[in-house]
Parts: structure tokens; C-alpha cells; sequence
């Protein structure tokens, strides 16, 4: 996995972002359908999946990985 070191003003601009613009809980709810609506739409467009499918694995991946890194949808008690 690639590290990059995020610049102060980057830094800044995404704790403001997640602490006064949008819940975390909502933003990861929102990724989850927005996830769904796109994989349902591809399924209905057959020839869309087979020409990006590599790179549809990857977006749903690591737009997944984020969602759950800001809420977890199976939090361990």
C-alpha cells in the first residue's frame, strides 16, 4: 500500500469537512447507496461490466473500505 503525506491545508480541510459538514455515520451510509445504486445500474448495462471490470472491482473496494472506516456496518461489541 503507497503512503503519501498529506499537506497541512489537506489536513485541515478534512477534519473540517468530517467534523462540521457531514456525519461520519451519514457519509458511509451514503457510500453504501450510492455503491448499490451503481452495481445495480451495471448489472442492467451488461457491456459496461465486462468493458471497466477491473477497474469497477477496484472503486467498489476501496469505496467499501472507506465506508467502513468511517462507521463500521458490523461493529463488535
Amino acid at each position: 500500500m503507497a503512503t503519501n503525506d498529506l499537506s497541512k491545508e489537506t489536513e485541515k480541510r478534512l477534519l473540517d469537512f468530517f467534523n462540521d459538514v457531514i456525519d461520519a455515520k451519514d457519509l458511509a451510509k451514503a457510500i453504501r447507496q450510492l455503491t448499490y445504486v451503481i452495481a445495480l445500474s451495471l448489472v442492467m448495462e451488461e457491456e459496461t461490466v465486462y468493458t471497466q471490470k477491473e477497474n469497477l472491482k477496484k472503486g467498489f473496494y476501496w469505496l467499501n473500505e472507506l465506508a467502513e472506516i468511517l462507521h463500521p456496518y458490523l461493529e463488535v461489541e
